[in-house]
């Protein structure tokens, strides 16, 4: 079994008080908390080994480089690419998603097309995509779900057929913890020749990710959400794609050779990562992988399963409340409203008890409109978390809502 006090050990951040109470952390779908090895990854890093990457002849730029790119290999080799080349080091998802759609404008979006997203979307998911097709007097085609946050795959088929230049969904979904079917969703796009990005923002911390098995043409992740340090991310693109993409950026780095004439760019993945990169955070990153990798993950996925679902158990007994997302399908976190409560007042109780969640539409304002609700409370999960924690959360929530009423 895993030994959960000795696990928090690593997460020295837990360990304090919050207005005279212990912290209950439940904001992980935010951010994580990050474990002192990824902290002593980072300054060993700066302490030791810093350098700007690429090209330098002596020794510490040598170093810092070799680093990288066994970085590098490591995210490939966790998301199974087929090879390093197809990852791309970005700032996170939001980053990573603007990279694709600036790249997919000057590639091949025309006067009139379409892009496919979904009802569910996170806004980093959404805005890029909606400003390149204004921009060229297209249209944003959208996937409907149903009451309990499930996308409706017929409608999907539907909107296929409508020939968009691109797929982007969520693997799982912020605001409702629905886990879509990406696998399925990307092989019904492939049947009409549609690219598909899948946004594994929240994915990637709770669950094994084959890219290959997936088959997705891109997926997008953030650092930050798996214990890795923020300012870090990661995009990984078939080869055949990015090979075929236009750089974002342009800069040092990205470059092959300039003249006042003509630019060239630099080969994969090196024409996407213009101008410095922060190499202390790819190094963190890479050892929070390895942090999750040292764990047994049948045993973390059951720990996560069961905080969530006492969560759920115990909070359908609080008077008025309204669960926002009930998929089958359904990881990582719980959103809820309370019935003459505001979702703000209630968060801003929690806290004062200790117990800090997020309040609010989460960037997923269209979420809320298809709920007809101003916010949600959510509460998500990481491995660190107890159930004792869960316990006083229930109880925090039902103090709170009584003193709210």
């Amino acid at each position: 079994m895993m030994n959960i006090n000795k696990l928090r050990e690593q997460f020295p951040v837990l360990d304090q008080q919050v207005y005279g109470k212990p912290l209950v952390y439940f904001d992980n779908a935010a951010t994580t908390q990050k474990p002192l090895c990824v902290i002593e990854r980072e300054r060993d890093y700066y302490l030791h080994e810093n350098c700007n990457i690429h090209r330098g002849v002596h020794y510490l730029s040598q170093k810092a480089t070799e680093a990288y790119e066994h970085a590098r290999q490591t995210v490939a080799d966790f998301i199974h690419a087929n090879e390093a080349r197809e990852i791309v080091f970005t700032r996170g998802t939001t980053e990573s998603l603007n990279l694709l759609a600036t790249s997919f404008e000057h590639f091949f979006i025309e006067k009139g097309d379409k892009v496919l997203v979904t009802t569910m979307e996170h806004h980093s998911n959404l805005v890029p995509w909606q400003q390149m097709v204004q921009r060229h007097q297209g249209q944003l085609l959208v996937v409907p779900m149903d009451d309990n946050g499930v996308l409706d795959l017929e409608q999907y088929e539907k909107l296929l057929q409508e020939s968009p230049k691109v797929v982007s969904i969520a693997h799982i979904s912020n605001v409702l913890g629905t886990i879509n079917p990406v696998k399925q969703m990307t092989a019904m796009a492939h049947q009409y020749g549609i690219p598909v990005v899948i946004d594994g923002a929240q994915s990637i911390a709770h669950h094994p990710i084959d890219v290959q098995d997936i088959d997705c043409d891109f997926f997008v992740f953030s650092g930050h959400k798996m214990y890795a340090p923020m300012g870090i991310g990661g995009l990984y693109g078939k080869a055949e794609w990015l090979e075929k993409l236009p750089p974002y950026q342009f800069g040092g780095e990205m470059v092959d050779t300039v003249s006042f004439e003509k630019t060239t760019f630099n080969v994969l993945p090196y024409k996407f990562e213009a101008g410095t990169p922060n190499v202390g955070a790819a190094l963190g990153l890479e050892t929070a992988i390895q942090f999750l990798q040292g764990l047994n993950k049948s045993e973390v996925e059951a720990h996560e399963t069961q905080l969530l679902q006492s969560a759920i158990q115990q909070l359908s007994e609080v008077e008025g409340i309204r669960f926002i997302g009930q998929a089958e399908q359904h990881s990582g976190l719980v959103s809820f409203i309370i019935k003459g409560v505001h979702p703000y007042d209630l968060g801003t109780l929690l806290d004062k008890m200790g117990v800090a969640v997020r309040t609010g539409h989460h960037c997923a304002e269209p979420v809320m409109t298809r709920f007809g609700i101003p916010g949600t409370v959510r509460a998500s999960f990481a491995l660190y978390n107890t159930i004792e924690e869960v316990e006083t959360f229930i109880k925090a929530v039902k103090k709170a809502a009584m003193m709210l009423r």
